[in-house]
């Protein structure tokens, strides 16, 4: 129940995927009673998680001083950040410093404060809102309804806008080794930042961990091997059977190493993701490690990874979303490979969401984003 003392209760919240890595903050205020009075957050780029907590701290204080409210609590589900402003974890960060030294002085202008650690699970609103904004790469600004209007609910109990759920897309995922991909796509699914289900998975080898990683999730799982048929075009034959007796809307190749035929049917709708920045360091032969000791042999100062259309062709695809990422002088491909993976971590289900609402359209081998 809602501490009645307090004029506004303010939910707080950060991320980083990576730390540091991509980064948002956020916030959700209410009054007493628990009608919502704004809801924000923000895309704060390259950080920390605990520089994205304390941010997220600071602009909601920043809120609620412009509604001129006096007291209030503050709920974050970082345990750090509330013991360290309620004096009992000194701040060691030179990072985090000037955020905890500025939500301090704040704290202390208003008549009456509390700032109190919650479970993520009671926090789960303020989360999703955070997540949007890293989706998105983008600031969010929640709508909040009207006074005296129920949440989600608008007019004659029309549901919001957000509150109207398309059906999921359905996908076939193609592997070839231990599934990392597919296990990044499902933990997206699962925090429902992308409105998908996986109804297939199909492997070219029947003995790598990512078989038994799907098989554990309760995937439907098919081995395709290519040396069990006599060319091709028998398997790639075999491997659109089951993608359509699946109803697959989208197949996504997550380290697949197979060169098969893309029927019309899946025509831009099968996806792929390389990692390096395409046209760059593709073509036959470049995958894995290959690529990454080939960046490095060039000197190059930056790289990333390429999610595109396939064709019939080694990485020739129309391009969907690249994101790029620092080559250090001390890179190894094992620590650039990391790197590079944080990024396409991201940049896949970016795609598969751009896909899932309509927004891309091939013209002429490129792809155009629709906004």
């Amino acid at each position: 129940m809602p501490d009645t003392r307090y004029e506004v209760i303010a939910y707080t919240d950060g991320a980083s995927r990576g730390n540091p890595g991509p980064a948002a903050a956020g916030f959700i205020l209410t009054d007493s009673a628990g009608t919502q009075l704004q809801a924000k957050a923000f895309f704060i780029g390259r950080t920390t998680n605990n520089v994205a907590e304390y941010t997220g701290i600071v602009k909601a204080l920043e809120a609620v001083k412009q509604i001129g409210a006096k007291q209030l609590i503050v709920f974050s589900d970082s345990e750090l950040l509330v013991r360290q402003i309620n004096g009992e974890y000194k701040v060691k960060s030179e990072q985090i410093r000037p955020l905890f030294q500025q939500a301090v002085k704040m704290l202390g202008e208003f008549e009456n404060w509390k700032v109190q650690h919650i479970a993520r699970e009671e926090n789960k609103e303020t989360d999703k809102l955070v997540n949007q904004a890293l989706n998105l790469e983008q600031d969010v600004v929640r709508r909040v309804p009207p006074k005296g209007v129920p949440k989600r609910t608008y007019g004659k109990g029309k549901p919001a806008p957000a509150a109207q759920n398309k059906k999921p897309i359905r996908l076939g995922v193609l592997i070839s080794g231990g599934g990392t991909t597919l296990m990044n796509i499902l933990e997206y699914i699962k925090q429902g930042r992308l409105n998908a289900e996986v109804a297939i998975v199909i492997s070219s080898r029947s003995t790598v961990a990512g078989v038994e990683r799907a098989k554990n999730t309760g995937l439907n799982v098919k081995i395709i091997r290519k040396k069990d048929f006599p060319g091709v075009d028998e398997f790639s034959k075999r491997i659109e059977e089951e993608l359509a007796a699946a109803n697959v809307d989208l197949v996504v190749q997550g380290g697949w190493l197979c060169l098969w035929k893309i029927p019309t049917r899946y025509e831009n709708r099968v996806m792929n993701i390389h990692p390096a920045l395409l046209p760059s360091f593709g073509g036959q032969g470049m995958w894995g490690h290959r690529v990454h000791e080939a960046v490095l042999a060039a000197g190059c100062k930056i790289t990333g990874c390429t999610v595109h259309f396939c064709t019939n062709e080694y990485d020739k695809g129309p391009i969907i979303v690249q994101r790029a990422c620092e080559v250090k002088e001390a890179d190894t491909p094992e620590t650039l490979a990391a790197r590079v993976f944080e990024q396409e971590c991201i940049a896949y289900p970016q795609a598969i969401r751009l896909f899932a609402e309509g927004k891309l359209n091939v013209q002429e081998g490129k792809v155009e984003i629709k906004r």
